[in-house]
């Protein structure tokens, strides 16, 4: 199946502790259903010290399910995804404006 959400959409978190938090996507598994977003699920995690890091208390992004999260499109509000043929592609269109998401 398609993706609907790739790596570097714009996206917001519907539900959650982080709803209505607004982050680019840094990483995509499709076989699980999440998706890691910028500054988005943050935890600490604490880190011993060692030769080449400092170590301490560390802030990383944990996935989110695709399910919470939608894509902005282009007046910056959330929408579906929707595909449809153009030509000899197949492309990703925003439900809410109609215009192409990637040409």
């Amino acid at each position: 199946m398609a993706a609907k959400l790739r790596k570097g959409d714009k996206v917001i978190v519907l539900t959650g502790r982080d709803r209505g938090k607004e982050g680019t996507i840094a990483s995509v598994d499709p076989k699980a259903g999440k998706a890691v977003v910028e500054g988005v699920n943050t935890v600490v995690r604490h880190t011993r010290q060692s030769q080449t890091s400092p170590g301490g208390r560390i802030p990383k992004s944990m996935p989110i399910d695709l399910s919470n999260l939608a894509l902005l499109d282009a007046n910056g509000k959330p929408t579906r995804v929707g595909f449809r043929i153009e030509g000899e592609r197949k492309v990703r269109y925003a439900k809410t404006t109609g215009d192409v998401i990637d040409a």
